[in-house]
Parts: C-alpha cells; structure tokens; sequence
C-alpha cells in the first residue's frame, strides 16, 4: 500500500466514522426548548463539532490500523473477496 493508498483509505473511515459520531449527545433547539424562527426544531444548538473531530481523528486511526495492518498482511486480499473476476478467470 502507497502513502496516497493509505492516506485515502484513512480519509474514507475518518468520513464514515465522522457520520456516525456526529449525531451522539446532539442537543437540538427542541430539545432545548428554544426554537429560533425559522429553523427547524431539529436543528442543532450545542454540536461540540471540533471535540467530536478529535474523537473521530483518535477512533479512525485505530480503525485505519486494523484494516492497514490486515491489507498489509495479505491475510485478506482482492482475490478473497473478488468472486466475479476470479470466476471469469477460472473458467
């Protein structure tokens, strides 16, 4: 795996995992019970959106590791996981 392979593999988990996190202990302004004019009642009024980066940073590196470290270990390779083409090729 190349620096841009594990750069871009570390991005799309840091992403997923930033979706996961971003809705745990949201306080809407429903929630809250001040709702500003026109605005949802959903939205947000305390994100903590810079803390919960920091989670995500720390929580996707060592997910980004367990998936580096089985790519690089060849335990799991495209081929495992490629049915099609390893079809097509055996055939």
């Amino acid at each position: 795996m190349g620096i841009t392979s594990a750069l871009v593999l570390y991005a799309v988990i840091w992403f997923m995992t930033f979706l996961i996190v971003i809705p745990i202990r949201l306080q809407t302004q429903g929630d809250v019970g001040d709702v500003v004019p026109g605005t949802h009642a959903g939205s947000p009024e305390v994100h903590n959106l810079k803390r919960k980066a920091w989670i995500t940073s720390a929580v996707a590196f060592v997910i980004w590791v367990v998936v580096a470290g089985t790519i690089l270990s060849g335990a799991i390779s495209v081929d495992d996981i490629d049915r099609w083409t390893s079809a097509i090729y055996s055939a």
